[in-house]
């Protein structure tokens, strides 16, 4: 039986995000794996709707930050100001410092913009200056690109889509919610009304009970043989770290928990593996994500999964 309240977030942010139940659900399953999101599609299909609205449902704090091409590291982290008063530096906070951070077009700055958030993503902690700041918790980056066909994008570097626990696509709508897109006031003044379905303190309770799910060996083998698959797969030059596995089982057990359960089944490796795992293999011939998430989904269907 699928998690109560889970499912009550999930039915909260769907009456404002119309028609798209597996972004939606995918988003709060990364949440619950401590993982963070990236969003690839066109301009104008509810990116950063999605961002917002997970933020007020579950009452975190939010800020988005717009990357452009002359964003700067300290625009993203923090600086430190001198105060003539005390006669010493303070540090400022940037706007990394909040619960839900929504990077909008991540890839229309430069790599050494985007490696900013490299530390914050991985570590939960920045350094300016020889010391350490610890971000809030929970903390998830939600990050958005365009198509790397659209003009003045730079692609992310390997290292950084490593960090995303999930990559995802939204898609255009279906003719039936884009009539009540088209026709209802503006989403962002729904969001701001909307009232929170789940506590930030539950969701990190919920966060270290998705880390007592558990798995089975045969089930582990199961996911190490998928792994192991896209290092000798003959279309793939690179394969699947060993971080892409761990985010894997990450994921695997917030499905689980998702559906009320403790304990794994192969359906929650199998169903997820492709968006977790297609952004971080590299093909041998030059395609997008999504060739490469068909390679990943064609590695499965000739494993045999364990009963």
């Amino acid at each position: 039986m699928a998690n109560g309240p889970l499912i009550a977030l999930q039915k909260r942010m769907e009456s404002v995000i119309r028609g798209k139940s597996n972004a939606v659900k995918m988003a709060i399953i990364t949440l619950l794996g401590r993982g963070h999101l990236l969003i690839e599609d066109v301009p104008g299909v509810g990116k950063t709707t999605l961002a917002f609205t997970i933020a007020k449902a579950i009452n975190c704090s939010f800020q988005r930050i717009q990357f452009t091409s002359d964003l700067l590291p300290t625009d993203i982290i923090g600086v430190n100001i001198y105060n003539p008063d005390r006669r010493e530096f303070e540090f400022r906070p940037g706007p990394i410092f909040t619960n839900i951070v929504l990077a909008d077009e991540i890839n229309r700055t430069n790599p050494k913009t985007q490696s900013a958030l490299l530390e914050a993503m991985n570590e939960r902690r920045v350094s300016v200056e020889r010391k350490t700041y610890t971000l809030p918790e929970p903390f998830m980056v939600i990050a958005t690109q365009n198509p790397l066909e659209y003009h003045g994008t730079f692609p992310l570097p390997e290292s950084q889509m490593d960090r995303f626990m999930m990559h995802i696509k939204i898609g255009y709508p279906e003719k039936e919610y884009e009539k009540e897109v088209i026709l209802a006031q503006s989403r962002l003044e729904g969001i701001e009304s909307m009232e929170p379905v789940i506590s930030s303190r539950e969701i990190l309770r919920m966060q270290k009970e998705v880390d007592a799910v558990s798995i089975e060996d045969s089930l582990l083998d199961y996911l190490m043989t998928v792994i192991a698959e896209t290092r000798r797969n003959d279309r793939i030059r690179l394969g699947v770290s060993p971080r892409g596995a761990q985010f894997l089982l990450k994921i695997a057990r917030a499905m689980a928990y998702y559906e009320g359960r403790d304990y794994i089944v192969p359906g929650d490796i199998k169903e997820p593996a492709a968006l977790v795992l297609g952004h971080r293999v590299i093909l041998k011939a030059k395609t997008y994500i999504s060739d490469a998430d068909k390679v990943i989904e064609e590695i499965l269907d000739k494993l045999p999964v364990p009963l």
